[in-house]
């Protein structure tokens, strides 16, 4: 296997607003850790809703929501079209849940991603269109989430239809946008909304927003109760996190809010069953859960099957049924599991065939490699490898279905658009942001593209670029590994852009063995020149026992089991000294 290089560096940070931050009232470590993520005032961690971007900030937000008032008096059918992943699900459920409280009638489709592949397009239109049931009419308007700034064409053939299309989405424009009626994105040209990070599912919330606001000037709540739309925050929390993300001030408002519900009980059913399932306590749900727990659960039903399976879930009221649906992706999670790590295992072996040292890029590819997981599978040889990669599975039509994943350095969407333009042809069609992508090319042309991908990141990337980075927050000493440092430190919403504490420290290994077949329990004494305590420590994924001494990097955790609590280090990187 190729050797690749790891650097441990300390975040630097601004020792003056640090102080600040003391004499604000919080304690040097978290000082240090807030101000090294551009923290630079305690008024900053607010989290309560007053702080959050007016929705009128947000370009068109009102003029959409005035379309959909229209909509809403005239009766009209709305059809909601999603995505595939969490933040699709967790936008459609917003959609739904928001539009039904303040009275539409509205129903959902959602694209299967073997059929039709992703976001509104012409066959999607014809298929909206065909649908004449009792539960679901012909739409008068399709609202799209997380999708619909690239369908230029899918919007056109609606508009022959006499469909009236809304865009909501926030995925960067092409050269050219749809015509449709009112597009919302934060990242469309023209638009100044102060947060460029918001997930789909924040999007469609805002206009929610902005809907309501324009419902109370008609007048609409005069005889009724508004909708309370911070019912809607644990889902919204869902899919900010899930997408990935920067947890930037206003992000993190809403994550908080939502996780402040779940923890008080009051999330939806579907949530709550899968945290259940998952092994996950209601009561003390952290972003890692969300990201790691519950993301991944809803995510299998779009990788195997039908995400339509997870947005059911999010919209029951009914806990019976919600628990059922959790069950099955529970299940379906278990299965994708299963198929990713076979995938795993023949990457590694194709891999070890070649110098990964010599390459900028790596593009992978086996006939028997399901689709849905593609992404999962590019996201773990990144993380091995660290370059970015795009994995390649068969589409079933000639052509094969790519998901690339990026390191810092290479803009992966605009990497793909130089391909695009030096070879013409060589792509199909290709879409995504700076660190995640998807593509399609014909079978033939897996080799052709192989090489330009690695021409183009040849030229985009340094020999530095390609080393592994682990940036810490500092060593923490002894005395200072402690049951309140590491509450505190997780009671903070932490995600992209704004990363949970990481330590790093000299160890010697008093005590290892393996737990559970496959993670590494530790008992650890620091190499700090003092008598330093033994302090315990998880190594998860870890199957191969640690020399003597080793570099750690950690974080600290809180542990609970059989009702003892206990400070531990979940170990994330180890190195021989």
């Amino acid at each position: 296997m190729t050797k690749l290089t790891t650097k441990i560096i300390e975040r630097a940070f601004d020792t003056e607003i640090a102080q600040k931050l003391v004499a604000q009232g919080l304690s040097p470590i978290l000082a240090r850790i807030l101000a090294a993520r551009g923290v630079a005032d305690v008024a900053l961690l607010d989290p309560s809703l007053a702080k959050l971007i007016s929705p009128e900030r947000l370009t068109n937000a009102t003029k959409m929501a005035s379309l959909l008032a229209d909509a809403i008096a005239a009766n009209q059918s709305l059809l909601v079209v999603g995505d595939y992943d969490c933040d699709g699900a967790t936008a459609t459920a917003v959609a739904i849940r928001g539009l039904k409280s303040m009275g539409a009638r509205v129903d959902y489709l959602v694209p299967n991603r073997f059929e039709y592949g992703y976001g509104l397009t012409p066959e999607i239109v014809d298929l909206a269109a065909q649908v004449k049931s009792e539960s679901r009419a012909k739409p008068d308007v399709l609202i799209t989430v997380d999708n619909g700034i690239a369908s230029v064409a899918g919007v056109a053939r609606a508009n022959t239809l006499g469909i009236q299309v809304l865009v909501t989405d926030h995925h960067l424009p092409g050269d050219e946008t749809p015509d449709a009626a009112c597009i919302v994105n934060p990242n469309q040209n023209g638009c100044d909304f102060p947060s460029k990070n918001l997930a789909g599912v924040g999007v469609i919330f805002y206009v929610m927003l902005a809907l309501r606001a324009e419902l109370r000037s008609r007048g609409a709540f005069a005889d009724k109760p508004e909708p309370n739309l911070t019912e809607l925050l644990d889902i919204v929390a869902l899919g900010t996190v899930a997408d990935l993300v920067r947890l930037d001030d206003n992000n993190r408002i809403l994550v908080e809010q939502g996780l402040r519900r779940i923890r008080a009980g009051k999330a939806c059913p579907g949530i709550r069953a899968i945290l259940k399932i998952a092994g996950r306590d209601e009561r003390k749900t952290t972003a890692q859960d969300l990201g790691f727990s519950v993301g991944p659960r809803l995510n299998a039903a779009g990788r195997l099957d039908d995400m339509s399976l997870g947005i059911a879930c999010l919209i029951s009221d009914d806990v019976a049924e919600a628990e059922v649906l959790a069950q099955r992706l529970h299940a379906m999670n278990l299965e994708r599991r299963a198929i990713e790590a076979d995938m795993q295992e023949a990457a590694s072996i194709a891999l070890d065939e070649i110098d990964v040292s010599e390459r900028y890029s790596l593009s992978i590819f086996e006939p028997d490699w399901h689709q849905g997981v593609i992404g999962i599978l590019a996201s773990r040889v990144k993380e091995q490898y660290h370059r970015p990669v795009i994995a390649f599975a068969c589409a079933g039509d000639g052509t094969l279905k790519g998901s690339g994943r990026s390191i810092a350095g290479l803009h992966l969407r605009d990497a793909l658009d130089l391909v695009s333009k030096r070879h013409p042809g060589l792509i199909v069609k290709f879409g995504g942001h700076a660190m995640a992508a998807g593509l399609t090319i014909n079978e033939d042309n897996l080799e052709p593209f192989t090489q330009a991908f690695e021409e183009i990141a040849q030229r985009l990337l340094n020999p530095a670029d390609l080393d592994a980075v682990i940036e810490v927050d500092g060593v923490l000493k002894a005395q200072a590994m402690d049951w309140d440092l590491a509450c505190s430190l997780e009671k903070q919403v932490w995600g992209q852009g704004f990363p949970a504490p990481m330590f790093a420290g000299s160890f010697e290994v008093k005590q290892q063995k393996i737990v559970g077949e496959k993670h590494l329990k530790l008992s650890l004494q620091g190499l700090g020149g003092e008598a330093e305590r033994i302090i315990d420590a998880i190594y998860f994924g870890c199957q191969e026992f640690l020399p003597e001494r080793v570099q750690l990097v950690y974080a600290l955790q809180t542990n609970e089991f059989n009702g003892r609590q206990s400070l531990q280090l979940n170990v994330r990187h180890s190195q021989a000294l």
